[in-house]
C-alpha cells in the first residue's frame, strides 16, 4: 500500500514538474534538526530559478554592439597600459569625453571604461570622467577599476554606468560579490577575467593567482552572471593578436555565455576572426588609438 501511494506521488510530481512547478522534499527529521539547512537549500533553489528565468527572458545590456572600444583613465587623462603595466603607460588624450563622442558619431553604441587609478587604489576615482561621458552621450558604458564597496557601486550606477565591472572582488570574497549580483541584479554587472597562462590576475593585473579561469567562469554564471570579458595579460597592448585559442575553449565549454574577448586586437581581421569563433563582443583600445583601425569602420561589423 505504502509504495503504491509513493508511486502516485511520483506520477503526480512529474506531472506538475512538466508545468513549471518544483519540489524540495525534506523529511521532519531535517527540519526540526537542521532547520536553518533547509531554509538555506529553499533559497539557492529559489535563486537558481531566478537565474534561469532573467537567462531566459532578457537579452544582455549593451548586446546589440559586436565592437566595444576601451578608454582607460589615469589622472582624469586618457591612456593605454601594455601588458597591464602601469610603468609602460601612455597618454593619448587630454580629455576622454572628446575620444568618447568619436565613437559615437562613429556609430558605435558600447564604451568600455577602465579607472586604472581605482584599480591600483582600490577605490573608485574618476568617477567624474564617467559622470561627464555618460551625460554627454548615449553610450551603454560599463565602468570597472577599483570597485570594493557598496557605496563603489552606487556611485557608478549613479554617475551613469549601465554596467559595473567587477574583478578583483569576484577573486577574492565571493561571498560579497555575490550579495551585490542579489542586491543590484546579476544582469547589471559585467565580470571581468584577466588572465595569465589560463590563472586569474587581479589588483590591475599586478597579482596572479591559482585559480582557473575556467572554474571562475562557471561559478558565476551559477550566480546569474551574463556577460564576462576574459583578458589575457600578456597579450594586452601588444598589437600582436588575440588569444584565440584560449577564447575558443571558453565558448566551447560554455556556449551559451555573452562572452567578451579583449587584449591583442591589432586589425579589421582580427575582430572578424573573434566574431568567427563565436565570441559575443569584443573590446578594442590601442589598435584604435594607434590608427591600426578606424571608429568608422566598426559600425557594420
Amino acid at each position: 500500500m505504502l509504495e503504491e501511494v509513493k508511486k502516485n506521488d511520483s506520477i503526480r510530481q512529474k506531472h506538475l514538474e512538466e508545468l513549471g512547478i518544483h519540489f524540495l522534499r525534506f523529511t521532519n527529521v531535517q527540519i526540526k534538526e537542521n532547520l536553518e539547512e533547509v531554509i538555506h537549500s529553499i533559497k539557492e533553489k529559489i535563486q537558481t530559478l531566478n537565474n534561469q528565468t532573467t537567462k531566459q527572458n532578457s537579452t544582455p545590456l549593451g548586446a546589440e554592439g559586436f565592437v566595444i572600444p576601451a578608454i582607460d583613465i589615469i589622472d582624469g587623462k586618457c591612456v593605454r597600459l601594455t601588458e597591464g603595466d602601469y610603468a609602460q603607460k601612455k597618454i593619448y588624450n587630454e580629455n576622454p569625453l572628446d575620444v568618447a563622442l568619436e565613437f559615437e558619431d562613429a556609430g558605435l553604441q558600447r564604451l568600455h571604461l577602465v579607472d586604472l587609478d581605482g584599480a591600483k587604489a582600490g577605490a573608485v576615482k574618476n568617477w567624474k570622467v564617467l559622470e561627464t561621458i555618460a551625460s554627454k552621450t548615449k553610450l551603454t558604458i560599463d565602468f570597472g577599476g577599483g570597485i570594493k564597496t557598496e557605496k563603489d557601486i552606487q556611485i557608478v550606477f549613479d554617475s551613469g554606468s549601465a554596467l559595473a565591472t567587477v574583478g578583483s572582488i569576484a577573486v577574492k570574497d565571493e561571498a560579497l560579490f555575490v550579495s551585490w549580483l542579489q542586491q543590484f541584479g546579476a544582469e547589471n554587472f559585467l565580470l571581468g577575467a584577466d588572465v595569465k597562462e589560463e590563472k586569474i590576475a587581479i589588483g590591475g593585473w599586478l597579482e596572479t593567482t591559482d585559480i582557473w579561469i575556467y572554474d571562475f567562469i562557471e561559478k558565476y554564471i551559477k550566480h546569474g552572471v551574463q556577460q564576462i570579458f576574459c583578458t589575457d595579460v600578456s597579450k594586452d597592448g601588444r598589437l600582436e593578436g588575440p588569444s584565440t585559442e584560449l577564447y575558443k575553449n571558453i565558448i566551447t565549454k560554455f556556449p551559451d555565455l555573452h562572452f567578451i574577448a579583449s587584449g591583442g586586437v591589432a586589425s579589421l581581421d582580427d575582430l572578424k576572426m573573434l566574431k568567427n569563433i563565436g565570441c559575443s563582443s569584443a573590446i578594442v583600445g590601442k589598435a584604435i588609438y594607434e590608427g591600426r583601425i578606424n571608429p568608422k569602420s566598426l559600425k557594420g561589423l
